[in-house]
């Protein structure tokens, strides 16, 4: 049996300790010992069983190709980075001047070139600030501005979040009060404007993004609300971070919008439709939003909210750079996505593979766009792939759809396809 520092000391083995880290990689060569003693594997095995049991990464976070058709699929961590993001973050990752002047060697201005992008990016906004994900946004906003004091807000807009978190409870966590007017499924100007007084922060209006109310239902518009509040500022929560109109999201309320309707203060989040990193958009129009996001930067809870210099970096690149993968996904033509369907689905056939292209219909996801459909195509397999291709290494998640395992194309870029064919042939049996 090869001893333990004997097998560390072997190259690859070496070359894995720095790459991993000792203990990961001893643990490894320990348990192909036992293996060696129990007889499963010979002696002279050691050292390759010990390799091949190793992760890719020191990580335990594995690659997904994302075959579901769910644009921001957020068990998949929401939007994927763009190339120039993911390069922006190995910049970002050593010594960088995230806070120094490298001209006068004096400090420097905290993500001030993200500030300047994000402003850039929506017509109409004065001010901005980033936070590490959109509920801590609308947290600040609540501590800063409503502590001990009302927040007016609708009933029907009283929404629950992912993982069981819900708005109202974040709100009053905060030391606000919430001044709940209208019901469920319809709100008129007269309930807000019968209860704005002295004692009101802030009329906030919050997007439904991840379900819808029909039939009969009535809301105010920010337009309206800022009419009516008059001095009292309107906080708009957009959800989902478009951050100008698609034509495919008519529904989708976009932060430069929003802000010309008249909204004080726009939160939203960075990593679904603007397909950046997980962050918070904090957004003031002119005059009184711009003192506003100036005041909340300016609060002792922004320093616990604070983003790092990975976000910052991968945020700018994702505003300056080029289209982001989410954006991709969701102008790709419906065309381009039936072709790539019927060659993967020949290219398997060819090879012996039971598959076939269909008409398929993706979504946003993410608490983004909800009830929007978005026509896609993909590739059809037998129930049995879904499995299979979950275990597989890159893994795959498709959806199960009448008996089938359908691999959607909308939100994989089409560099995936010869990922996405391989693994398919790699489980097939």
């Amino acid at each position: 049996m090869p001893r333990t520092d004997a097998v560390l000391a072997e190259p690859r083995v070496a070359a894995a300790v720095a790459r991993l880290g000792r203990e990961l990689v001893k643990r490894s060569v320990v348990e192909a010992q036992a293996r060696a003693r129990a007889g499963e594997i010979p002696p002279a095995d050691v050292t390759d069983a010990a390799l091949a049991a190793l992760p890719s990464a020191a990580t335990s976070l594995r690659p997904v190709l994302n075959a579901t058709g769910v644009l921001l699929h957020t068990n998949m961590g929401r939007a994927p980075l763009s190339a120039a993001a993911v390069e922006a973050l190995a910049v970002a990752a050593g010594t960088c001047d995230v806070e120094l002047d490298l001209a006068t060697g004096g400090r420097g201005r905290r993500g001030a070139a993200t500030i300047d992008a994000l402003l850039a990016a929506v017509p109409g906004a004065a001010a901005a600030h980033l936070v590490n994900n959109g509920a801590a946004a609308l947290a600040l906003v609540a501590t800063g501005l409503a502590a001990g004091r009302e927040i007016v807000v609708a009933r029907g807009e009283l929404v629950e979040i992912g993982d069981g978190f819900r708005i109202p409870d974040l709100l009053v966590s905060t030391g606000a009060r919430l001044r709940e007017v209208g019901t469920t499924n319809r709100v008129h100007p007269r309930d807000y404007s019968s209860v704005l007084g002295p004692d009101t922060a802030f009329v906030l209006k919050v997007h439904p993004s991840n379900f819808t109310i029909s039939g009969f239902t009535k809301s105010v518009d920010v337009a309206e609300l800022a009419e009516l509040a008059g001095d009292v500022p309107v906080v708009a929560d957009i959800g989902s971070g478009l951050l100008t109109p698609h034509p495919l999201l008519p529904d989708e309320p976009d932060a430069a919008s929003t802000l010309a309707a008249g909204a004080a203060l726009v939160t939203a989040s960075g990593d679904k439709l603007l397909g950046g990193p997980q962050a918070g958009l904090l957004l003031g129009g002119p005059g009184r939003g711009a003192q506003l996001v100036e005041q909340l930067r300016r609060h002792p809870l922004a320093r616990a909210l604070r983003v790092d210099k990975l976000t910052l970096a991968a945020a700018e690149a994702t505003l300056t750079g080029p289209a982001s993968p989410t954006r991709a996904a969701l102008d790709v033509d419906p065309a381009t996505l039936r072709a790539r369907a019927a060659r993967l689905a020949a290219a398997l056939r060819d090879a012996g593979t039971e598959a076939a292209d269909v008409a398929s219909v993706a979504t946003v996801g993410g608490g983004g766009a909800p009830g929007v459909t978005l026509e896609s195509a993909a590739v059809s397999l037998p129930d049995r792939f879904a499995a299979a291709l979950r275990a597989g290494d890159p893994a795959v998640v498709g959806r199960l759809e009448h008996g089938r395992c359908l691999l959607d194309l909308r939100a994989l870029p089409p560099s995936a396809d010869t990922a996405l064919a391989a693994a398919v042939l790699a489980v097939r049996g």
